[in-house]
């Protein structure tokens, strides 16, 4: 079975939002019917706005077209510091990879697009959270642990 690695587009949608749920409902266990109902309301106003400008969905896709593996780029203009000298940075998240196709190195060959995308963008930084299982494949790809002397801190409002 043949698969294209290639950036989605807003045809993609439905699909975006089926990883999208796919990959909470791994990451935050299973969702109630509540919280499916409101992100499904919701997701499409997010990628009609982002999709394609501040936010890049790379994907691998198979010989029937369907999404099977995905990976996320939120682009972030910072004010320039030491750390991202012209200020371009990239937030990775929602890296999934349908079970079925897991084991093929799709991920691995997602990210590497994502990757190259992002030279192209001239990007200072990619940023990520790794859950364990990722873990092993970002160090390969060349992601560091972030050292620094600031504390993660979040606010829920």
């Amino acid at each position: 079975m043949g698969m294209s690695f290639e950036q989605a587009m807003l045809d993609d949608m439905n699909q975006l939002i089926r990883l999208r749920l796919a990959y909470l409902s791994d990451d935050f266990g299973t969702l109630g019917d509540d919280q499916v109902v409101q992100l499904r309301e919701e997701l499409p106003k997010y990628f009609s706005a982002h999709l394609g400008r501040d936010l890049m969905a790379f994907v691998a896709r198979n010989d029937e077209g369907t999404i099977v593996s995905c990976a996320w780029l939120l682009l972030v203009d910072k004010p320039p510091s030491p750390r991202f000298p012209n200020g371009k940075t990239g937030v990775l998240f929602n890296v999934y990879t349908d079970p079925a196709f897991r084991r093929q190195g799709l991920a691995r060959r997602v990210m590497g697009t994502l990757i190259e995308h992002s030279y192209r963008l001239q990007l200072d930084v990619l940023e990520l959270h790794a859950t364990e299982d990722g873990y092993p494949l970002y160090r390969s790809l060349g992601f560091s642990d972030d050292s620094t002397t600031h504390v993660a801190m979040r606010m829920m409002l």
